[in-house]
């Protein structure tokens, strides 16, 4: 097991817990599933196991792990993944959805960035970003185009990578240790432009649903910002909400977001 690289300026054992947390809500760790050991965790971080046992004294307070004497740390029950973490690997919504998942890299290198972008990441007006689009696909069919700005910082780590195959999460955490920690979402349809009304195979104008994505790494340093165009017709969005057991039912109590997760349609008369 390699070492991860781990920042200063902010404590191992809450980069550690950060690092689980991410992992467990994205449904690398099921239910269940036992956690690497302290053992493994302390090597894999360059930290001594009493980091190790902080980190997961962190998640056990909060719940979302559970740990048996003799045995480890495993995850808590009833913990369910949100959809919208799930929607960022088009990979895995493609398997789930029993469809052949496939990119096509279209634009690959450095400008100025926009405006709306170099604010969104921090970035000084007129800084240069690394700019990617890739048209996604399913079972060969055309299902959304992302486009995706990068600080050149973390841009550089995708030269010489193979993106119509690799994703830009497995490049920069699993290749270079950088955590994608948490994300900004905002969802919003809008009329295709001509550019992307052409990859995506629709008329220009036609209505397309918008999901932008800010991705954060530690100390909320903004990784990349992407832009997901979905073709309505190909990509439906499914919601459950659920109050828990005993939970207060007054006015105003609301229910939490349980699942929320896209549903593809492929196929059908039209395709």
């Amino acid at each position: 097991m390699g070492t991860d690289r781990l920042r200063t300026g902010r404590p191992y054992h809450e980069q550690i817990s950060n690092w689980l947390r991410a992992r467990i809500e994205e449904g690398g760790f099921a239910p269940d599933d036992q956690l690497p050991s302290e053992s493994d965790l302390g090597k894999r971080f360059g930290v001594s196991r009493i980091t190790v046992r902080r980190a997961l004294q962190t998640l056990e307070s909060e719940g979302l792990i559970y740990r048996r004497q003799g045995l480890g740390s495993f995850v808590a029950p009833g913990r369910l993944r949100q959809g919208l973490v799930r929607l960022t690997d088009f990979a895995q919504d493609m398997a789930r959805a029993g469809a052949k998942a496939s990119s096509r890299v279209l634009h690959h290198g450095q400008e100025v960035a926009p405006a709306a972008v170099s604010s969104i990441l921090g970035c000084p007006p007129d800084a240069r970003v690394v700019r990617l689009d890739r048209l996604r696909l399913g079972d060969g069919l055309p299902v959304a185009f992302d486009r995706t700005w990068l600080p050149l910082f973390y841009g550089q780590v995708l030269e010489g990578r193979n993106l119509d195959e690799t994703t830009i999460y497995q490049i920069l955490e699993e290749q270079h240790g950088i955590p994608v920690l948490r994300g900004r979402y905002r969802m919003e349809a809008m009329n295709a432009p001509a550019d992307i009304a052409g990859h995506l195979e629709v008329p220009k104008g036609c209505a397309l649903l918008v999901i932008g994505r800010l991705s954060l790494t530690v100390e909320d340093r903004p990784v990349y910002f992407q832009r997901r165009f979905y073709r309505c017709d190909r990509v439906a969005f499914e919601m459950e909400l659920a109050r828990e057991a005993g939970a207060s039912g007054g006015p105003g109590g609301g229910m939490p977001l349980r699942e929320f997760e896209p549903v593809f349609q492929l196929g059908g008369a039209d395709d």
